[in-house]
């Protein structure tokens, strides 16, 4: 039994990435992406098909140039959300446009159309994750989302305990607390440059928000992420989630 199988039996893996043969080899629960890896798996040959389709989309869903490269992007991000929920028996997490990240009702109506996007290509709203920032603004999309419109979300940028305790206040399925960015601010910042896994500050911090939700028995979960890493894996061991990029 290798590492991962043995993570397996305490943790649900989240898959980290936006290519499919990753997502086969390892075989992953859920599944998170963001612009980024977008960006990154499109720009290989077999996924050209769905830049055409996305295209194409886009050219008859907006009024104006930006207007349809809008549509496009979003038809994108939902399109490669359906290949990957081919592949995993969860959840996809999909990411609102981060520069929505201070405007409430913007990022509603963005995380709606995604929605409606997986709809109209056969997907029930329960296999999908919204992924906001954790602002004020984006916690609370987030508990509108929740709470009106039964979509779940998953909040990201997430970097400390006050933020988490919104997200739990709010009622959001899930968060996203970054392991290793809370790691890269303490070894930026401090005399300290490095850390052995147990005593990283992105390890407190997420075990600390965890203990944290089990004893309020808030029903929001935490997905650790952003790994700098296998010591931090290794420690959140037990963790509700951990999402993980292929290395």
């Amino acid at each position: 039994m290798n590492s991962l199988e043995q993570l397996k039996k305490y943790t649900v893996v989240v898959a980290d990435t936006g290519e499919f043969d990753a997502m086969k080899e390892y075989q992953p629960t859920d599944a998170t992406t963001n612009p980024s890896l977008i960006l990154a798996a499109s720009k290989l040959n077999h996924y050209q098909h769905l830049i055409e389709k996305a295209v194409n989309y886009g050219k008859t869903h907006g009024s104006t140039v930006q207007e349809q490269i809008n549509s496009a992007m979003d038809k994108l991000c939902v399109l490669f959300g359906c290949e990957i929920l081919k592949i995993i028996p969860g959840r996809v997490s999909t990411e609102v446009d981060a520069r929505l990240s201070f405007n409430k009702e913007a990022s509603i109506e963005k995380a709606r159309q995604l929605i409606k996007l997986y709809e109209e290509e056969g997907i029930h709203k329960d296999r999908i994750l919204i992924k906001l920032a954790s602002t004020w603004e984006g916690i609370q999309a987030a508990k509108v989302l929740e709470e009106k419109y039964q979509i779940h979300c998953n909040m990201t940028l997430l970097f400390n305990f006050a933020q988490a305790v919104a997200c739990a206040e709010a009622g959001v399925t899930l968060i996203s607390p970054f392991v290793g960015r809370i790691l890269d601010w303490y070894v930026a910042n401090t005399d300290k440059k490095s850390f052995e896994p147990k005593e990283d500050p992105g390890v407190i911090s997420v075990t600390k928000i965890y203990n944290y939700y089990k004893k309020f028995d808030y029903k929001t979960v935490v997905m650790g992420a952003s790994f700098r890493n296998v010591g931090e894996i290794k420690c959140l061991a037990g963790c509700d989630l951990l999402t993980i990029r292929q290395v």
